[in-house]
């Protein structure tokens, strides 16, 4: 075959793989910037409009609906999460790779927020915390908090909530909009909503309604990562209809790492990453990553330490 043949054969291999596969496809060539618009100076703040399809919004619903239970809220004493009437939700979580429309929901919040996702063979470690789905009926809300940590305990695993992406799953007829009760008037960009629109609860400082689709950004840290007190924000009371929401938090550093008590985490053998990337993680997982009682010679590059 020709040079010329080959390089047609190649093509029309890949156009019709590309037919086959229509319903995959890259994050980059689903995020369009074009949709996003800047809710917040201070603290910064960003809408994607119609960041989920109503597919992947639908799903996320029918993932969490079997498994709510009470949310709860982490103690900045101890870190522990404990019920408390300041968050009167029910929700649960859903792990990373759950199935492929999960895994390109991840896909695309990577992409988007440009922070990282790294993938070793069929380990996956992120910056991210598996996704939480939540469901406020009527009467319910989450209190002005904080998504950055008080307490060494929860800091400890990725450091701070760098940013948080609240992803709307349904559409709310009134109340349950997403507040930042401290951002000043100043600071409002693009997205304005209505005051009259609002329930009393979003009033006062900057709101976003709930759209279904629509994904929130905001960030919970200065760019020099120091927090950011105006990133103080609430979930105002369901006054109509019921509200789904989906809420993705991004820490500084890998949330998924485990360290060591003393705080080391090294490679014996220097070939380990080489061999990581090659796959060995999952396929010789006793010589890499070992156990906690006798360690593997590669658990840096396994990400398991």
């Amino acid at each position: 075959m020709s040079r010329r043949g080959l390089l047609l054969s190649v093509v029309a291999f890949l156009v019709s793989l590309q037919s086959s596969t229509s319903l995959i496809s890259s994050p980059s060539s689903i995020i369009n910037p074009s949709k996003v618009k800047q809710v917040s100076s201070k603290p910064r703040a960003f809408v994607y409009e119609g960041f989920l399809t109503d597919l992947e919004c639908d799903h996320l619903i029918s993932l969490a609906k079997e498994n709510l239970q009470r949310s709860a809220v982490a103690d900045n004493n101890n870190g522990e999460s404990q019920v408390s009437d300041v968050r009167t939700s029910s929700g649960t979580f859903i792990s990373k790779g759950k199935d492929p429309i999960v895994s390109g929901i991840e896909d695309k919040l990577s992409t988007w927020t440009f922070l990282p996702k790294v993938l070793y063979t069929s380990m996956v470690t992120e910056n991210g915390e598996d996704l939480q789905v939540l469901r406020y009926e009527h009467g319910q809300k989450y209190d002005a908090h904080f998504d950055y940590f008080h307490d060494k305990v929860n800091i400890a695993r990725g450091g701070h909530r760098i940013a948080t992406v609240l992803m709307y799953l349904s559409n709310v007829t009134k109340g349950g909009e997403t507040v930042f009760p401290d951002a000043p008037e100043s600071s409002r960009r693009q997205l304005s909503e209505n005051k009259d629109d609002l329930s009393d609860c979003a009033k006062k400082g900057i709101a976003v309604k709930p759209k279904k689709g629509n994904a929130l950004l905001f960030f919970n840290l200065h760019q020099d990562a120091i927090p950011d007190p105006l990133s103080l924000h609430g979930g105002c009371p369901v006054i109509e209809g019921e509200k789904w929401s989906a809420t993705k938090w991004i820490h500084v550093d890998s949330f998924d790492k485990i360290v060591t008590h003393d705080g080391s985490c090294a490679d014996i053998n220097e070939s380990c990453e080489r061999w990581a990337v090659l796959g060995e993680c999952a396929k010789n997982p006793e010589y890499m990553v070992g156990t906690t009682e006798l360690p593997g010679n590669c658990r840096r590059s396994c990400k398991a330490c």
